[in-house]
């Protein structure tokens, strides 16, 4: 029992906490410039077209890693003197999210939507660059006895954060008004701020995104070479890789067409700020988890694949639950069913897809070619996902989402082909689970 209690005690590690802390800062932005722009984007009248092709706002946070090594290599003038190199780089990045949010929460999309699109941009392109600079300080400021506990509080900081921010944004926005929403977001953002004040600089150099070279002026196309032409040459070399690839892509894009609608589709429905914060970001957290577990469970008792087609036919079927909520209209209870069955769906599919992905890579490769993957993946489905509110203006809400379920159906396919073609390893099936 006392080993047990040891154990937890890392948990008070003043590292630990303030990690924790520094994922909460990290995960304040994401939904900035996501539901929570589309819902106040959907109450100010912006047509759906417009509100969808905002989703592309997004990409930033996938192509991160291009200029990850110029963040991570190049010292501050004067401020990296003060507070060090970490530091004074979460310092001026959290500045800028501060400020770029502000600018966010005081412009007026009837006004002008170029302004809102241009900060939306740089909330995104900033909070891209804090959590390369948040990983690094969480690596370097952890030793071996604490590196695993330092993941799993950053992860939950990120996700409390989430929570929060979705839930509280709009019912301040529903009691207030958006501008106050996105204020008190932006001093949401302050946590992280206190913390790198009173956290220390790490204590080690050295550890890099890439290949660690002894010249600090590090020549950038040997690191392009050696983190990504050279992971992606070697995944080049699986069969049927050109077929991975476009599975990685459509598995759930279904899900992710669906999905970029969501918000918009609750407000036109009639469904308050506040019954959206209450059913689908709270509830619908809870039946997310619900899924997540249920995923790991069946990748378990069951192969990746069959596995795969499972979760993969939930979420696709999952989507017929917004149709027909489109058909019955405002109804909570029906909401509750919708975000319930949806959101454990969903869960459970990126449980296994996730395992999936780590299965691809090598192990010579492997963060890298798995941070390759979900960044590729990300960018193709942020950008075929762009479209989704001009498709409902053309069709409508119940159409819509019939079309989701059938877009579902080449990331399936795709699926049998693979599970026929090239059936996986015991070896590779023991690294995913």
């Amino acid at each position: 029992m006392s080993n047990w209690l040891n154990a937890l005690s890392v948990y008070r590690d003043r590292r630990i906490i303030a990690i924790t802390l520094l994922g909460f800062s990290s995960g304040v932005p994401l939904l900035l410039t996501g539901s929570i722009l589309q819902a106040w984007l959907t109450q100010e009248n912006i047509d759906l077209t417009s509100i969808g092709l905002l989703a592309l706002v997004g990409i930033p946070y996938a192509i991160k890693f291009l200029w990850a090594p110029i963040i991570d290599n190049i010292k501050l003038p004067v401020l990296s003197n003060l507070l060090g190199r970490r530091r004074s780089w979460l310092i001026l990045l959290q500045s800028f999210l501060i400020l770029a949010t502000l600018a966010l929460a005081f412009s007026d999309p009837k006004q002008s939507l170029l302004y809102v699109t241009l900060a939306a941009i740089v909330v995104s392109f900033a909070s891209a660059s804090y959590d390369i600079v948040v990983d690094a300080f969480r690596i370097e400021i952890c030793d071996e006895k604490n590196m695993a506990a330092g993941a799993a509080t950053y992860v939950y900081g990120y996700r409390v954060a989430m929570w929060l921010t979705g839930f509280s944004s709009f019912l301040i926005a529903d009691f207030f008004n958006w501008t106050i929403a996105y204020i008190v977001m932006a001093a949401f953002i302050l946590v992280g701020t206190v913390t790198v004040l009173a956290t220390r600089e790490p204590a080690k150099e050295g550890l890099r995104t890439g290949v660690v070279l002894e010249d600090k002026k590090q020549d950038y196309l040997t690191w392009i070479r050696h983190s990504v032409i050279d992971p992606f040459l070697d995944f080049m070399g699986k069969p049927q890789w050109l077929i991975i690839l476009l599975f990685t892509v459509l598995y759930k894009f279904g899900d992710s067409l669906a999905g970029a609608m969501t918000n918009p589709f609750y407000l036109q429905t009639g469904f308050t700020l506040t019954e959206i914060a209450e059913i689908v970001k709270t509830f619908g957290t809870v039946a997310t988890f619900t899924g997540l577990f249920i995923g790991g469970w069946l990748l378990a008792v069951s192969t990746m694949y069959r596995a795969l087609f499972i979760c993969g036919l939930l979420q696709m079927f999952s989507n017929l639950m917004f149709s027909a909520l489109a058909y019955i209209g405002n109804d909570l209870s029906f909401l509750a069913l919708t975000i319930a069955i949806e959101n454990v769906a969903g869960g459970m599919g990126t449980a296994v897809f996730v395992a999936y992905l780590s299965s691809l890579c090598n192990v010579s490769y492997t963060a890298t070619q798995y941070a390759l993957l979900t960044s590729l993946t990300a960018v193709a489905r942020t950008t075929l996902v762009s479209p989704s509110g001009w498709l409902v203006d053309r069709v409508g809400w119940f159409e819509f989402f019939l079309i989701t379920t059938v877009a579902a159906l080449p990331g399936l396919l795709l699926l049998w082909w693979l599970s026929r073609a090239q059936p996986l390893s015991d070896g590779t099936e023991e690294r995913a689970a």
